[in-house]
């Protein structure tokens, strides 16, 4: 697979990164540009998905920046992985519920490498660490999906401050915490960007047709 890999090593601003990814996948739909695989961190902002509501904002002083990817809100910020994509899925199993199933197996299989127990939830999209029988996200997933050119991506939240998230519904869940990598294990999370972009390349394979 003939994908870029793209690493940022100083915080994008959200809105810039959004206009790169979408200016790449129309070129990706034109057949003039490589897919795309962006990892980076954002500098603090909340953004609003397609399907988020006002009663999810809790803290009504915040300021929101609504995007044009799929969920609801969340917080973005230094210590958490963004992991964003430009794939296109027209030379793939065109099902999108399957492209967003190789992306949760991704991130599984990924904390796996670290011993971390995680799961998808049918019911409530992204991933989740069961914490004695308590559920809280780890990672939220948020995708648009134009012309069968797929992009945004997903976040997991590894070093990052928790504290913005009593500020908003979490996309849209009220009775489930968010937590991150560092409050589960104290292990160093070594090379976890690297681990995620290898096992979402293979899975993206198997959708191959």
């Amino acid at each position: 697979m003939n994908i870029e890999i793209k690493k940022s090593t100083k915080p994008v601003k959200y809105n810039d990164a959004l206009t790169q990814l979408e200016a790449r996948s129309k070129l990706v739909s034109q057949n003039e540009e490589k897919e795309l695989i962006w990892i980076l961190e954002h500098e603090p902002i909340y953004t609003a998905g397609t399907s988020y509501s006002e009663n999810d904002i809790i803290d009504k002083t915040i300021n929101i920046c609504e995007t044009n990817r799929g969920g609801k809100i969340t917080f973005h910020g230094p210590g958490q992985l963004m992991f964003y994509f430009v794939i296109d899925l027209r030379n793939k199993n065109k099902d999108i519920r399957k492209f967003i199933s190789a992306i949760e197996n991704s991130i599984i299989e990924s904390l796996k490498e670290f011993k971390i127990e995680c799961q998808a939830d049918r019911e409530n999209i992204g991933i989740w660490f069961n914490n004695n029988g308590k559920l809280e996200k780890i990672a939220a997933i948020g995708v648009r999906v134009s012309k069968w050119i797929a992009y945004h991506g997903f976040c997991l939240n590894i070093k990052n401050d928790l504290e913005p998230f009593k500020k908003i519904v979490p996309c849209g869940i009220s009775d489930k915490k968010v937590t991150n990598l560092t409050k589960i294990s104290k292990i160093k999370f070594n090379k976890i960007d690297e681990i995620l972009i290898n096992k979402f390349i293979l899975n993206l394979k198997d959708l191959i047709v």
